[in-house]
């Protein structure tokens, strides 16, 4: 296992993740995913609550599965002072920290930014949270739900008759994570622009480049995500509001159902886009209407537009509505579920999926990583680990010898 982490972009640097469920986790498993070695601290008392939500098998979560997998499972108890002994010595060791809990939580166990960053000036800590590191909210509890709704995503999502709607995923965590990867990367640039990494000795011998806080808010990734929201309602006064299936002011752009009960997405927003779009509906009358030439003249009519696309999908089956626009370089495409996804050949071709076994040799598909990249691809190293599965190999790398690490058990510390 240890040769395996040798490989990928990432290769050689070290990642402590101090989180559970979804924002922290997901933001170390892009790293995991692209060869860094990554450290998982979890409570001995049953670890990550996410290895046990959605579907299970033999009782851990077939998620865990892919949000840890290439990870090392080190169960710490960071309660007990011994435990933040070591949480602490194998922060000192890390290039990258990784936590997404309540801000003070990390300070009170003796592992906070500013403890780290005293002893090692190359400390990069990424931190994860519902607010951020300050504010008056910054205590209070935050989860991705009230980020997206707080950021404005909820707001603008469903119809416009009806209560705002999540979308099915936990979106505003996985924004963050990705936010979280960004400031990763930027802040490693900048450790080694500036000297490199910690070499573990104080005083004039160590050339440390300098370290940083990523302070990542849930709420402001998604609020990241909003386009033009901003000006607009300063300029001009505007709240874009729910809008269903379409997008507002880009016309046409919307979701339409076919004759056989699917439903598709046509964007022929384009001007040139929009005139084949008819042609190819049959509707020469609006591809020649020279108010409906550009976007401007055709956002006041709608309604009329979505009507005569929505009369022509009501003649087509999925299959033809398809082929049709295809044909005429329109955009389209239908709505996929997972079922369709796995049989999709765009998606074989590109190979996103990866066939795996559990220990059991029953076999699994995961999702494969992206991006591509062409000469150091992501890879899957091993599933989601059991917990506490790497432990006494992390320690011993601290230099605990095997007596130690028995007292530890013993004590209830791993």
């Amino acid at each position: 296992m240890t040769d395996k982490t040798s490989s990928g972009p990432l290769a050689g640097i070290k990642v402590l993740e101090l989180g559970t469920l979804i924002a922290g986790p997901f933001c170390s498993r892009i790293l995991a995913e692209f060869g860094a070695e990554v450290i998982k601290i979890e409570s001995p008392d049953g670890g990550d609550p996410i290895r046990q939500w959605r579907v299970l098998k033999d009782g851990t979560s077939l998620w865990w599965s892919v949000q840890s997998r290439n990870k090392k499972s080190v169960t710490v108890n960071m309660k007990e002072p011994r435990g933040q002994e070591i949480a602490r010595r194998l922060a000192l060791d890390a290039d990258i920290i990784i936590e997404n809990y309540r801000p003070g939580v990390l300070e009170k166990w003796g592992v906070g930014y500013d403890d780290l960053k005293k002893i090692n000036p190359a400390t990069i800590m990424v931190r994860l949270s519902g607010y951020g590191q300050s504010g008056p909210m910054k205590d209070l509890p935050g989860f991705g739900a009230i980020a997206e709704s707080m950021g404005g995503m909820r707001y603008v999502s469903g119809h416009p008759d009806r209560p705002p709607v999540r979308i099915g995923i936990s979106i505003g965590d996985s924004l963050a994570a990705l936010h979280g990867v960004i400031g990763a990367m930027m802040a490693l640039r900048h450790r080694d622009v500036t000297g490199g990494r910690w070499n573990g000795k104080a005083g004039t011998e160590c050339v440390a480049g300098q370290g940083q806080m990523v302070d990542v808010a849930l709420y402001e990734a998604v609020f990241n995500m909003m386009e033009s929201l901003v000006p607009e309602y300063d300029y001009a006064g505007v709240v874009r509001e729910r809008t269903g299936g379409s997008l507002p002011g880009i016309v046409p752009s919307n979701t339409y159902t076919t004759k056989d009960g699917e439903n598709i997405v046509i964007a022929g927003n384009g001007d040139a886009i929009f005139k084949r779009l008819m042609l190819a509906m049959g509707r020469d009358d609006m591809a020649n209407d020279p108010q409906l030439a550009r976007n401007d003249g055709r956002v006041p009519r709608t309604a009329e537009i979505d009507g005569a696309i929505q009369a022509w999908c009501d003649t087509q089956t999925i299959d033809s509505a398809l082929s049709i626009l295809k044909a005429a370089d329109v955009p389209v495409g239908k709505i996929y579920s997972v079922r369709d996804m796995l049989s999709d050949p765009q998606f074989l071709a590109r190979r996103m999926f990866e066939q795996h076994a559990f220990g059991d040799g029953s076999p699994i598909k995961l999702p494969a990583i992206t991006p591509k990249l062409s000469e150091t691809p992501g890879e899957t190293k091993w599933l989601g680990p059991a917990l506490g599965e790497h432990t006494s190999e992390v320690l011993r790398g601290l230099g605990y010898d095997d007596q130690h690490i028995a007292q530890l058990r013993h004590d209830h510390v791993i």
